[in-house]
């Protein structure tokens, strides 16, 4: 494989990996989220503690500041009062004894070095009236330095540079009681880390000979050190048990309150699907006990109202149906005798003739009405069954068209068809379906304004699609689902043309019900509105999309293009006058 190929596979894998790691990532952020937003005793244990945590740092950090301050501090005044002690000794070993003409000859160097040797082992605990004390001394002579002297493991390399610099400016200045500290990291003789040390430097001036040394003091700062880093341990390791016991205390008070909103809910759902007698338990007298009893009170008046709702349904349907079937044989009568009346029209005069042709339409009416009633309270009775058989949709749509091409006429109304090439078979109650074509292109020729309707079949591997589309007055925002409600109407001031009986979408959305199917309507002011029905291909199976969109093609295009389109400021005219986008 050539090196190009090697390297481009390389690559491939390279991305197919990260692609799996961020594939996972993502899975694993949605559970993580939808756990969070589903959890309220999650939510609330989180929250607690994420706010102890923030509580406990902020204290720990404060209180470990103010020790640390104090510790240092206290520290700091003990080290100078034991510098100041230590520079008087040195101070009077190193000053020479005025009664002594011999030493005043020499200028005290022998005394004095002698004198400064034990004053040293004083100090620092190394002598035999040592006090075992834990910092070392620095004597430093400028001008002579065979007179220094330093204990333990000091040297002079030792001093921070910015102390003696400072020392230096005090003795060029005459400041010989100026004393100045600082605290550094500073790394011993024979020692492999450094050490944590508070220095100390100050002057001793001998007004006899004129001579000036710096002393400095190294106070190490291991033991203080130590006491910080115990006190920072037991602050984070108090603190941590802080926020755990913080966290189960705030899981146990959102479980307490949890587990009743929990058991509540669970409740609500069974009494929404349908269980009016599921109750919650009452325990105390609390705000959750309360909760408890205002939601069985709920539950009893919501499955009374319920209870009486369905008697008073009963009753209505029980009516209609016996009204329905009791107007069946006076309209028999009625109608044989219009029937008659409407034969011998001719022989009649113009008045009768008229009256004679009106109570045929109305009775036509009636009659349609009283079927439509029948067909309702079939269905609500459970009483509507299926003759299934398979059948080409296609040509179901053919006859539903050709049973309103009059109609359309009369209305100057056409029919654009879009059928597939191929057969678009499936089990269905073919006079049913073709009761809710017919239906949906009355509506259609109602509402169409004139205008042409376009009737679209669509199929897939697991449903049929009839479109009815319009482009009269179009449909307002929410009454895409009340268009379905029995005897409703979008204008009731507006005047029937066809003299429907108003349960004719309430009777095709049964009947597509019923065959496990959906009608769906969608409408615009302005735009028109369409209804699609999608029904299964093989009966008993559940539907899972429609060959065909509920909204237009062409609505749907000129919304995409809408969303693309970056609106654009064009300047006003040379008259004051915007320009209009078409």
């Amino acid at each position: 494989m050539p090196p190009t190929k090697k390297k481009r596979t390389r690559r491939r894998t390279l991305r197919q990996i990260l692609g799996g790691v961020r594939r996972r990532l993502r899975r694993a952020a949605g559970r993580t989220r939808s756990v969070w937003r589903r959890s309220l005793q999650l939510q609330v244990v989180t929250s607690t503690l994420v706010i102890s945590v923030i509580v406990v740092v902020v204290l720990g950090t404060f209180l470990f500041q103010q020790i640390n301050k104090s510790v240092v501090e206290s520290s700091q005044r003990s080290a100078a009062s034991e510098a100041f002690a230590d520079r008087l000794q040195i101070a009077d070993a190193l000053a020479p004894e005025t009664d002594d003409p011999a030493k005043q000859a020499d200028g005290g160097k022998q005394g004095s070095g002698n004198a400064l040797d034990e004053v040293m082992d004083t100090v620092t605990g190394s002598g035999e009236n040592g006090s075992e004390k834990r910092y070392e001394v620095l004597v430093l002579n400028r001008t002579t330095p065979g007179q220094s002297r330093a204990s333990g493991s000091v040297v002079a390399d030792n001093v921070p540079q910015s102390l003696r610099l400072t020392l230096k400016r005090n003795i060029d200045a005459y400041k010989f009681d100026d004393v100045s500290g600082t605290i550094q990291a500073i790394r011993f003789r024979g020692e492999s880390q450094p050490r944590l040390t508070y220095v100390v430097g100050g002057i001793v001036h001998l007004t006899t000979n004129g001579r000036t040394y710096e002393v400095y003091h190294f106070f190490p700062f291991d033991d203080e050190e130590e006491l910080l880093s115990n006190v920072r341990l037991a602050i984070v390791v108090v603190g941590l048990g802080l926020v755990l016991l913080l966290a189960a205390i705030a899981y146990l008070v959102a479980r307490q309150v949890v587990t009743p909103v929990r058991l509540a809910r669970q409740a609500a759902e069974r009494l929404a699907s349908g269980k009016l007698d599921e109750r919650l338990k009452v325990r105390g007298e609390d705000d959750l006990a309360r909760l408890a009893n205002s939601f069985n009170e709920m539950a009893a008046n919501l499955a009374l109202k319920i209870h009486q709702l369905e008697e008073l349904s009963q009753v209505q349907r029980q009516f209609v149906s016996d009204v329905s079937h009791e107007l069946r044989t006076p309209l028999t009568t009625v109608r044989m005798a219009a029937d008659l009346l409407y034969d011998a029209r001719e022989d009649f005069e113009p008045m009768a003739a008229r009256s004679a042709e009106l109570m045929q339409a109305q009775l036509e009416r009636f009659e349609s009405m009283l079927a439509d009633l029948l067909e309702i309270s079939r269905y609500d009775a459970g009483a509507a069954t299926l003759d299934l058989e398979p059948v080409d949709i296609r040509d179901v749509v053919l006859r539903a068209i050709g049973d309103s091409e009059a109609l359309a006429e009369r209305h100057s109304t056409r029919f654009e068809l879009r059928l597939p090439n191929e057969p678009c078979m499936a089990e269905i109650d073919n006079r049913r379906v073709e009761r809710i074509l017919r239906n949906l292109l009355f509506n259609a020729i109602e509402h169409g304004e004139g205008r042409d309707i376009v009737v679209t079949v669509g199929a897939d591997r697991d449903a049929v699609a009839v479109a009815v589309r319009d482009h009269g007055i179009g449909l307002k925002p929410g009454e895409d689902t009340m268009v379905f409600d029995r005897f409703w109407r979008a204008d009731p001031s507006r005047a029937r043309t066809i003299g429907g009986t108003g349960l004719g979408l309430a009777i095709s959305r049964e009947d597509a019900a019923l065959h496990g199917g959906w009608l769906q309507a969608w409408g615009q002011p302005g735009e028109g509105s369409q209804f699609r029905l999608t029904l299964p291909r093989n009966a008993g199976v559940d539907l899972k999309g429609s060959p065909l969109s509920l909204v237009p093609p062409e609505i749907e295009m000129r919304r995409t293009w809408r969303t693309a389109m970056t609106p654009v400021l064009l300047p006003a005219s040379a008259d004051g006058a915007d320009h209009d986008e078409d």
